[in-house]
């Protein structure tokens, strides 16, 4: 039964994508270009660039309460502030109501959302680092899980791509781990970061420091300005300097007149024809009016994020699929994974008392992985590795303000007009191996908003993440020590799936139907006019921020799409 009273006609594209995030946002751009009639769905409201982006400009002094948020309203976000980071008066209407979009937690996982146009490419936080080959390897050469389908040698020119496009700052260094990009030229480090850099070179052979790879601009490019080192990215950047949706790959699409846009628009399920043995169309739901509708296509792309997609594939039930869209493995929703983070060390230095840093530069320094590359570094408590972020930087004048523990009187004051000491800190990111049981499931009493299903997620890190969390605290304190930084303090906050807003796998890319769901052009094996290109197509999370790979997964399917479509092949 169909529910639109449009027409065929009015409502058949070439093409659906389903979400308008990093991954979105790419597939409509690349299908665009091809020539494909493409209709982008989002879940969430309209957001245009510059135009939507409340507080941009505003000043700490414009908020009540300098942006803190009220307490009242805390219930209805009450997983989105759980980082710490991101609930505040200048960020808050980038993040979803939690209480009308309900999940279960069987153990503790922090589902941080977005739903607008642009979804979390908006607040991502941009670090954009490549997979290598060992990260592709990984799997096969361990026996764990399932091979990857691909090399880095089939996404090296996609990588390439998507790099020239959305405009990324960093420093080659030719590191076979972290394979280099073309980059913009990198931001500058700070003395002390530099300081550090030269120490680690000559006291370690098997580590470097370097500039973090990100997607914010250090020189204008694609008609984008330079980044002006607000480090408001949060909230929207009205320069376009760093990559997002609504700034970069949306408008790319809508130039070349075949992007259609509905927002507000509840990917509840995929249409499967049993006679055409194809998918056909989505089914929405209309977040504004309740309404179903049904859009048609010839392909569709799932770009809906992690647990949005698998979400969507779980609920698309029919007497070919029972158990979710293209699940004949039963891996859908199996193999959640994240990154762990939030431990490391931290010091304070003696020395460049006389220099200080201009800006607030939105990036840090990276220390690429260095456990289990060889035979040498090969640890024996823990699988992989991880890679460090942090920075330096010289305390302010705030530092005085806590308990008012500084001296009173003409010291406080000469005190106040003095920055205090240099102090840097270095934060672990580590992988996390796909795990069977770390699963979603759908829940069909808990119901949203729109009274659809809801999920349940039951996952945690395990052994080998616990291990290596260890390593990433004693190494990090080891290289402070050794480099000349004193009143080191190690430090271990708590992770847990869904912080650190990586989330990963649930849908994978694999060489055997029996066990993925997809194949490596991130088709469904059992129904191959379905691309799933956002992070659930992971099939090992290697430590590097994912977002880059998504980007050149997307491309790299999307142009596949194409191709196959001219043959008659979909």
């Amino acid at each position: 039964m169909y529910f639109n009273n449009d027409g065929d006609k009015e409502v058949t594209y070439d093409a659906i994508v389903i979400g308008t995030g990093i991954s979105g946002g790419w597939a409509a751009k690349e299908l665009c270009e091809k020539g494909l009639k493409t209709l982008v769905l989002e879940r969430g409201r309209m957001v245009r660039h510059v135009l939507d982006y409340p507080t941009a400009s505003l000043d700490d002094w414009d908020f009540e309460r300098r942006g803190a948020p009220k307490v009242s309203e805390m219930k209805s976000y009450a997983v989105q502030n759980r980082t710490g980071y991101t609930m505040n008066e200048a960020s808050k209407h980038w993040w979803v109501n939690d209480v009308e979009n309900p999940y279960t937690e069987k153990k503790r996982f922090d589902w941080i959302r977005g739903y607008h146009v642009g979804g979390r490419s908006i607040m991502w936080g941009r670090q954009s680092y490549r997979l290598s080959e060992m990260d592709f390897e990984a799997n096969a050469k361990e026996g764990i899980a399932v091979d990857w389908p691909i090399r880095y040698g089939d996404l090296a020119p996609w990588y390439d791509h998507v790099e020239r496009f959305a405009g990324i700052s960093g420093k080659k260094e030719g590191l076979a781990q972290l394979p280099d990009g073309e980059f913009l030229p990198p931001m500058d480090l700070t003395c002390v970061e530099e300081e550090f850099r030269k120490k680690i070179a000559d006291r370690y052979t098997d580590r470097l420091v370097t500039i973090g790879r990100v997607a914010n601009l250090s020189q204008a490019h694609n008609g984008r300005g330079q980044c002006q080192y607000r480090n408001r990215c949060i909230r929207g950047c009205p320069f376009g300097a760093y990559f997002s949706s609504n700034a970069s790959t949306l408008p790319a699409a809508e130039a070349t007149g075949n992007m259609t846009l509905r927002p507000n628009s509840i990917v509840n399920s995929i249409i499967f024809d049993e006679k055409k043995n194809k998918a056909v169309g989505v089914r929405i739901i209309d977040a504004e009016t309740n309404e179903t509708k049904e859009y048609f296509a010839r392909v569709i792309f799932s770009c809906a994020s992690t647990l949005g997609s698998t979400f969507i594939l779980l609920n698309s039930t029919s007497g070919r699929f029972p158990n979710g869209f293209g699940n004949d493995s039963g891996s859908l929703g199996r193999n959640l994974m994240d990154h762990h983070f939030r431990c490391g060390a931290e010091g304070t230095y003696d020395g460049f008392e006389d220099q200080y840093h201009k800006g607030r530069r939105p990036n840090g320094i990276y220390i690429p992985r260095f456990r289990n590359i060889d035979e040498k570094t090969k640890q024996k408590d823990f699988l992989r590795g991880y890679g460090y972020q942090g920075g330096a930087s010289r305390q302010n004048w705030m530092r005085g303000i806590k308990e008012l523990d500084m001296a009173l009187g003409k010291d406080f004051k000469e005190a106040l007009l003095q920055p205090g000491p240099w102090k840097m800190g270095i934060t672990g990111f580590g992988e996390c191996l796909p795990y069977e049981d770390n699963r979603v499931t759908l829940n069909q009493e808990l119901r949203d908003k729109w009274g659809q299903p809801t999920l349940t997620i039951d996952a945690e890190f395990k052994a080998n993440e616990m291990a290596m969390r260890e390593d990433i605290k004693i190494a990090a304190a080891e290289m402070l020590e050794a480099t000349g930084f004193k009143d080191i303090k190690v430090f271990d906050d708590g992770s847990w799936p869904g912080l650190a807003i990586h989330e990963m796998g649930t849908a994978r890319m694999g060489r055997d139907p029996k066990t993925s769901v997809l194949n490596g052009w991130n088709q469904v094996h059992a129904a191959t006019n379905v691309f799933v290109t956002d992070g659930s197509c992971m099939t090992s999370s290697a430590c590097q921020n994912p977002s880059l790979t998504y980007m050149a997964l997307t491309a790299r399917a999307a142009n596949h799409a194409a191709e196959e479509l001219k043959k008659g092949n979909l």
